[in-house]
């Protein structure tokens, strides 16, 4: 079954971090640029982050530089978003996504809520 499963959100104080996991089956995950991307109710997604296949090359979304860090472990089909100095405009559904077959694919997403 082609899917994307995220795991690790939660409720974390500001200035905490948060450690998301994105486990991938079904497609060759290694040849697959992979995206994490984030919404809040009412608004559009906003991508966080992208990954290349092989993990040389980062890119982040101006608002989480130097805060967030994408990584990729191509032997467990897995992609990472590490949360640092998190701040209460971080809260939102965080999923990762990539496209298989032309098609976009993504996970159901995990809710990170920034909050004292």
């Amino acid at each position: 079954q082609v899917q994307l499963v995220e795991s690790g959100g939660g409720l974390v104080q500001p200035g905490g971090s948060l450690r998301l996991s994105c486990v991938a089956s079904g497609f060759i995950f290694r040849n697959h640029y992979m995206n994490w991307y984030r919404q809040t109710p009412g608004e559009v997604r906003t991508s966080v982050a992208g990954i290349t296949s092989g993990g040389d090359s980062t890119t982040y979304a101006d608002s989480v530089k130097g805060r967030f860090t994408i990584s990729r472990d191509n032997a467990k089909n897995t992609v990472y978003l590490q949360m640092n100095s998190l701040k209460p405009e971080d809260t939102a559904l965080y999923y990762c996504a990539t496209y298989v077959n032309g098609n976009i694919l993504r996970g159901q997403g995990t809710q990170v809520t920034v909050s004292s």
